[in-house]
């Protein structure tokens, strides 16, 4: 051995600092790339092992056969071998960076413990705060940003002004705009939140904000998480998010206008997308299932939608995906842009916009006029304000909610279509960039790993010229329904047909394998093949599930009656004179009045109705 020291030292001394150096990065390196790849859980876990075995067996067959070809000055083969180890080195460095930025950026996906809230003291823009003005504020003491932090707000400022409490967020701002209150507390979601309502179009520029308060607090219902596999059939529930800022943990109140539940089956690579309108009416879980339209559960967090949906449809949700509307425009601009069919409009678009027969929708920060985003109808690559824009239009189309589930349903399929396209590093850098400040999720890291093996079969199946998922559309039919809020005012609702639901909900199962039936493959990627889709529950107006109180006033008592019969209702009436503030002056004598309760009033939930008819008192 001494010998063979002696040969070794008697070699070239750069030659010897080069088989140390090389020995000792190439170790570090081996190290850092084992710590990566390891944690790659669940990704071809039998050759990343092989893998990690052949290159720990590569460095030591480079020490041992180098150290003799150094001790007799053979510097051939040490110099390729060397070459390679570099190489290697290389690839490892590169390696390990590349899985340390997707686990970095799939870990800031997940849940965190803590959520934001925030709540605003809002006037009317044209009126200054004093402290003579009523303010409102929710009643409800569940409701975080509307009662609870609301209260914080008022000790904080010591707000001395008389306060008025309103069963709702809505209700509060028909009190502000018709001037009953001159302030409210309110979340800081509410632009985002109520914009779209007919009445609140223009609240940003309408209203200012006075106060404000933010808090972040560990999150309620944290267990509402799975770590089901994706390689077995799962449900998604995809939410749209209107935020400011990154923050999409759990339990902030956010705006629901974009609800999607979605069922992915992984064996046949089919997937069903079902939209569910904002304005839907149906029980709210987390309010103790009064009715409420769908989008008003995002008031109260996550788990209040996602319970709310399951009731409604009976299908257990697995993961939800919380996503920021500005981020998809982030996303498309990564991908550099998306192919999309963009529908023609075929509603007049009465909002001071002359859109020229073309789309026509607010900017990502939600600004008209040189902000504003035009789009020409037809198939074309859109940009990431073109693609937020084509999400969110409604106005322009006769379907409203409807046609805009519909765009999103195009713009989420063309999105998943172009990730599969990602060629390069820095390509793939900037969508991982784009998903991970604008999503948030309850899947575990293991469990988003676990999609590895999905998108293998789907890159396999494009390679092979074949459809890389299948996906099936929904289309929910629904009905107007006025409803009544409680402050007496009325509001425009979506009745649904429960048969067509029922259509929806059987296609999802099938798809689950839950339930019996074929999976129909109704959409195609392939360029090469058309398909007329097959849209599950669309033309189904049979089962009506919602029907509201008709309005009496300025009928006869007998028309009333009939309508009590016919309803299975006990209804009583009174006749009042001028004197009572039943009495209605815009009525003729003997024709209904008033009644309680008012028109809107679901039906399921009322059992009798008291009629007051103009005319004098009549003694019995």
């Amino acid at each position: 051995m001494k010998h063979l020291k002696r040969k070794f030292k008697r070699s070239k001394p750069i030659a010897r600092i080069v088989y140390f150096l090389v020995i000792t990065i190439y170790i570090i390196s081996y190290a850092f790339f084992v710590k990566s790849i390891v944690s790659l859980t669940g990704i071809e876990t039998l050759l990343r092992y092989i893998l990690l075995i052949l290159f720990a067996l590569y460095i030591i067959m480079y020490a041992f056969i180098n150290f003799f070809k150094l001790c007799v000055r053979k510097y051939k083969h040490f110099i390729i071998t060397s070459v390679i180890s570099v190489i290697l080195i290389i690839i490892f460095i590169f390696s390990s960076s590349i899985i340390d930025l997707l686990l970095g950026k799939i870990s800031s996906l997940t849940n965190s413990n803590n959520s934001k809230y925030t709540t605003y003291l809002v006037t009317l823009s044209n009126e200054k705060y004093n402290k003579n003005m009523v303010l409102g504020m929710v009643s409800d003491e569940d409701d975080y940003e509307g009662n609870v932090l609301a209260k914080k707000l008022i000790k904080r400022e010591k707000i001395k002004n008389e306060i008025k409490e309103f069963k709702s967020e809505l209700d509060l701002l028909y009190a502000l705009y018709d001037k009953e209150v001159g302030g409210i507390f309110i979340s800081g979601s509410y632009i985002s939140r109520y914009s779209n309502e007919v009445d609140f179009t223009n609240i940003a520029t309408d209203t200012k904000k006075v106060f404000e308060i933010s808090e972040k607090k560990k999150i309620k219902n944290n267990d509402y998480s799975s770590n089901k596999s994706l390689n077995e059939p799962f449900t998604a529930l995809i939410l749209g998010v209107d935020s400011e800022t990154d923050e999409l943990n759990d339990d902030a109140a956010f705006n629901g206008d974009t609800i999607i539940l979605a069922t992915f089956n992984p064996k046949t690579l089919s997937a069903t997308l079902f939209s569910i309108p904002r304005d839907t009416y149906v029980p709210i879980a987390c309010k103790g299932k009064a009715y409420n339209k769908i989008n008003s559960s995002a008031a109260y967090g996550t788990k209040c939608v996602t319970d709310t949906i399951e009731n409604l449809t009976g299908i257990n949700i697995d993961y939800y995906v919380k996503i920021n509307f500005k981020g998809v425009v982030d996303l498309v601009e990564a991908l550099k842009g998306v192919t999309v069919d963009v529908e023609k409009p075929d509603f007049n678009f009465n909002q001071g916009v002359n859109c020229n027969g073309k789309v026509c929708e607010q900017n990502s920060d939600r600004l008209w006029g040189s902000h504003t985003v035009y789009i020409e109808p037809g198939v074309q690559t859109l940009n990431g304000e073109q693609a937020l824009a084509y999400s969110r239009c409604r106005h322009l189309y006769a379907i409203s909610d409807l046609a805009r589930n519909k765009h999103q349903q195009d713009v989420i399929m063309a999105i998943a279509k172009k990730m599969l396209t990602i060629r390069s590093y820095n390509q793939f850098e900037k969508v991982l960039n784009a998903v991970s400040k604008n999503i948030s999720t309850n899947m575990s890291s293991d469990s988003i790993l676990s999609a590895y093996q999905i998108l293998k079969k789907m890159v396999g199946n494009m390679l092979s010229d074949e459809d890389f998922i299948n996906i099936q559309k929904t289309y929910l039919e629904v009905y107007n329904l006025n409803v009544t809020l409680s402050s007496g005012r009325v509001s425009s609702a979506l009745g649904y047909y429960d048969d067509s639901l029922k259509d929806i909900v059987k296609a999802m199962n099938i798809n689950l394998g839950k339930e019996a039936g074929e999976v129909i493959k109704t959409f195609s990627y392939s360029i090469n093949e058309t398909y007329e889709p097959f849209i599950a529950g669309k033309g189904i107006t049979t089962g009506v599930t919602n029907s509201t109180l008709a309005s009496f006033i300025g009928k006869s008592k007998n028309d009333a009656q009939n309508y009590c019969d016919k309803n299975d209702l006990d209804c009583t009436f009174s006749f009042v004179d001028s004197q009572s503030d039943k009495y209605n002056a815009s009525v003729d004598t003997d024709l209904i009045g008033s009644q309680n309760p008012s028109a809107g009033s679901l039906l399921r939930e009322v059992s009798s109705v008291h009629f007051y008819i103009n005319g004098e008192v009549l003694n019995d």
